[in-house]
């Protein structure tokens, strides 16, 4: 599928690639890149993944620093380190911007949800606009929102009002949404009181095995989805390998065991032979 708009839209980026003035270009690559005060920055994504088959079911997007070689270095700090709630936000924007760029550009509208995060110091600065804002991004350039899941942040349990009117802020512009877990226990819990489209849940964080299973069986008959991020050993592989079979229910994953974020978008997740 052709987006014209985007496809005008990175025409006029191609001119501007020579202009030191310009907060938003393309590299030599077509990688489009932004400027925040003196750091270039780009996208970077990593598959989420079926853990039966393999099957690449989304990518999420990270900020990374512009690198002409590779794919840079995390810039979260450069957010905790930003003078203001404006230009957190502000930030925030341009990431989101370039990650829907960058995304479209190399594939289409068939191809794997995109999971963009939501940094936590956002959150309390978050207003009324702020969801109206990134609609009206994706509507300018004629892309559909619909592909994009909008991952929240792990909150303490006095943030949860906040978390509510975020998502609900979110959800009134057509986004869905995500939520984060440190634990199999923290998710229940967000499952009973968000009711969110996913749960992200940290694989590295699972002891109790009841709670795993329990977890498993509540979202399958909500139809919310649990993700199990951070797998990066074969310890936390067979502890989730265990689970799946012990539930016999999907169970879809993400970690530096099968990938590392990438500038380019996997050939699997475009529909061709990787």
């Amino acid at each position: 599928m052709t987006f014209s708009a985007l496809e005008a839209y990175l025409e006029r980026l191609e001119q501007a690639a020579r202009s030191s003035q310009s907060k938003v270009w393309l590299d030599e690559h077509g990688r489009a890149v932004g400027r925040y005060f003196n750091t270039s920055l780009t996208s970077a994504f990593q598959p989420v993944r079926s853990f039966g088959d393999g099957e690449i079911v989304a990518v999420e997007a990270f900020a990374r620093s512009y690198s002409e070689f590779d794919s840079g270095l995390h810039l979260w700090k450069l957010l905790d380190q930003a003078a203001s709630d404006d230009e957190s936000v502000e930030l925030d924007r341009l990431c989101r911007m370039l990650h829907a760029v960058n995304y479209y550009r190399q594939g289409g509208a068939d191809s794997p949800e995109l999971h963009l995060s939501v940094h936590a110091r956002l959150l309390a600065a978050v207003n009324s606009n702020h969801g109206v804002a990134y609609r009206h991004i994706l509507s300018r350039l004629e892309l559909p929102h619909d592909r994009i899941v909008l991952q929240l942040p792990v909150v303490t349990p006095n943030q949860r009002w906040l978390l509510n009117y975020v998502l609900d802020n979110y959800r009134r512009n057509g986004f869905r949404l995500g939520v984060s877990a440190n634990s199999a226990l923290e998710a229940l819990s967000l499952l009973d009181k968000v009711r969110p489209d996913l749960i992200k849940v940290d694989a590295r964080e699972l002891p109790d095995p009841d709670s795993v299973g329990l977890l498993l069986l509540r979202a399958a008959e909500q139809g919310v989805r649990i993700f199990f991020k951070r797998v990066e050993n074969p310890d936390v592989f067979e502890r989730l390998n265990q689970f799946g079979a012990a539930m016999g229910e999907p169970i879809l994953v993400q970690g530096y065991l099968w990938d590392r974020p990438e500038a380019k978008l996997p050939a699997a997740a475009l529909g061709r032979a990787a």
